[in-house]
């Protein structure tokens, strides 16, 4: 199952979002172990989401 677009971009605006919020991201300039696993978990949706795009012409050649 692919994730949808959705989820990608609900990702994407936590860790936007937390980045803009976060005290301790703003003060060192620096990413806080909470950052890194909402950055992790983007980079999991959009590595899917990729996947299914690539996945999506071999489908229809078949």
């Amino acid at each position: 199952m692919h994730p949808s677009p959705n989820a990608l971009d609900q990702a994407r605006m936590s860790y936007e979002n937390h980045l803009a919020t976060c005290r301790q991201c703003a003060a060192d300039g620096l990413q806080c172990a909470v950052a890194k696993l909402l950055r992790r978990e983007y980079n999991n949706q959009n590595r899917a989401s990729l996947r299914g795009l690539a996945d999506a012409p071999a489908a229809q050649a078949r």
